[in-house]
């Protein structure tokens, strides 16, 4: 019986994701980047890094909590990375990764998408609200 190298069994581990399974990791990655505050934060940094206030601001209605945990997790996934910079006061920086670029043109179609189709989506809530009544 021949031995796999470390790459052969990554890759073949690869060909087995499937986001039906419930203990595929796919399931959790998919659930991050379905998050609203994640995807108006990818927007956010589209342009080039901001620091956190900025974002605070930009982004109406997150908690300070919830972008702090946001954030991390974005970090974590390797989608942005965050620099400090040694000045007083310590300045903060959220810039996306190459990784984190690679999601953004597909995450920016889904809000200009939702943009675009919002009186379509009110109409039809509108029209399925009058006829459960």
């Amino acid at each position: 019986m021949a031995t796999k190298t470390a790459a052969q069994h990554r890759e073949l581990a690869k060909q087995h994701y499937d986001a039906y399974i419930a203990e595929c990791p796919t399931r959790q990655l998919l659930d991050r980047i379905s998050d609203k505050w994640v995807s108006l934060i990818l927007a956010a940094l589209a342009d080039g890094p901001r620091r956190y206030a900025d974002l605070n601001r930009i982004i109406a209605g997150v908690s300070p909590k919830m972008l702090t945990q946001t954030l991390r997790g974005l970090e974590r996934d390797g989608l942005l990375e965050r620099r400090v910079t040694a000045e007083v006061p310590v300045r903060v920086d959220y810039e996306l990764t190459p990784l984190g670029h690679s999601l953004q043109p597909v995450m920016s179609a889904v809000k200009a998408w939702a943009e675009a189709r919002m009186d379509d989506v009110l109409a039809a809530r509108a029209h399925y609200d009058s006829n459960r009544q």
